[in-house]
């Protein structure tokens, strides 16, 4: 059986951690994964963490299965977490939220929900999007188009034509749609543009699907969240992809959810008891450490007040990131504007980085960027800035 297997081509983003981690330079630089480091580049626990962990230590009393969609106490705290602690679709029967493995796992259970539920839609993507995109929805058998969205030439969202790439889009197809911290580009619309958007889509009966991976780490938990309450506010039906990896550092703990708004109570149910099978027929339930600690931070007025604190820390540490190295550059390269990494929010943006110039970096200085120019602004440090920088200068 096996003889004939070829060797696949690595990962385009975790391939260049494994060749990262081989690298003997003591002074490389990773900036291609998507992983939060702090000033030390180190990926820290956050202290609202341990400190959720310790009191499920000593609380816990069995480690019997969860449901398939996990507890409903989680699943009302993501949506209040996603569209507001006031909002009818929080206790409302509208909403239903199952507990993934992570965003990723979210992506996938929308996908095999929606090629065995509605095989004829299409799910069209961001030009550029997380390149993990296309192999979710690739896998899960779905049709896969593009809608502009990026200006490469502006540095920046071009709305105009976005929304006119919209407007092409069949009804009943879905368009997935980035909450905010756009990855790959950390470029998002603005509120006025996400509320044009809902509107849109109404209009042509096209149903939204968000992958929020990031709230949190562009303006704030509510500021981050105003794209996809526009839309709530909008369209009737939309799909929810949440993940805890960034905003809590639950990397490793694979803790998401899929949220699905629907347009009652008696559709909700039907969808509901659809993603259970879903879900049955891919990992039969959700693993249960990682949205434990969600659901007793935010159930705990002190404990979320604090966790917001974190949130903010990493926020503002990848927000001077991003000053520091537009000033660096600027005194180094004055007639290269980096101007726009300032504006863009998340952990990733667009550098402008050319493949060859990217390979240059990664061969030459042992920087790592995904070959796109996609830079993960989370891995700069004042410590690597000024050797990252002057090997930028190298290149262009």
């Amino acid at each position: 059986m096996f003889e004939q297997v070829t060797t696949a081509p690595p990962d385009a983003i975790l391939g260049l951690t494994e060749a990262f981690n081989a690298d003997v330079n003591p002074n490389k630089i990773n900036l291609s994964v998507g992983v939060y480091k702090d000033a030390n580049g180190t990926t820290p626990v956050l202290g609202t963490v341990k400190e959720a962990e310790r009191r499920l230590l000593e609380t816990e009393k069995t480690k019997s299965y969860k449901p398939m969609t996990g507890d409903p106490a989680y699943g009302k705290l993501v949506r209040a977490l996603v569209f507001g602690d006031s909002h009818d679709l929080v206790a409302g029967g509208r909403a239903i939220t199952a507990h993934t493995p992570g965003g990723t796992g979210a992506l996938r259970v929308a996908g095999d929900y929606l090629h065995r539920l509605h095989p004829e839609a299409s799910i069209w993507l961001s030009d550029p999007t997380w390149a993990n995109h296309n192999g979710i929805f690739t896998a899960a058998g779905l049709n896969i188009n593009k809608y502009a969205y990026f200006d490469a030439s502006i540095n920046a969202v071009n709305f105009d034509k976005m929304f006119d790439s919209l407007k092409q889009i069949p009804a009943g197809d879905v368009v997935l749609l980035h909450g905010c911290c756009h990855n790959p580009t950390g470029a998002d619309p603005t509120v006025a543009q996400w509320e044009q958007l809902g509107d849109l889509l109404a209009e042509r009966g096209i149903t939204p699907l968000v992958d929020f991976a990031y709230q949190g780490l562009g303006d704030g938990i509510d500021a981050d969240a105003a794209g996809v309450r526009a839309l709530a506010a909008k369209v009737d039906e939309l799909f929810v992809c949440t993940s805890f990896s960034k905003n809590f550092g639950l990397y490793n703990e694979r803790t998401g959810a899929l949220t699905v708004v629907c347009k009652n109570t008696d559709h909700a149910a039907a969808v509901a008891s659809q993603v259970k099978i879903t879900i049955r027929t891919n990992y039969s339930n959700p693993p249960a450490h990682g949205a434990a600690i969600v659901t007793t931070v935010l159930d705990d007025a002190d404990l979320r007040a604090k966790w917001e604190e974190e949130v903010a820390d990493m926020r503002h540490r990848i927000n001077g990131m991003r000053q520091l190295f537009v000033e660096k550059m600027h005194a180094l390269k004055p007639d290269h504007d980096f101007g726009f990494i300032v504006d863009q929010r998340g952990m990733f943006s667009f550098s402008g980085l050319t493949r060859e110039q990217v390979e240059t970096l990664k061969t030459k200085d042992s920087i790592y960027i995904v070959g796109s120019g996609r830079i993960n602004v989370a891995g700069m440090t004042e410590s690597n800035m000024d050797a990252l920088c002057e090997a930028i200068t190298r290149v262009l």
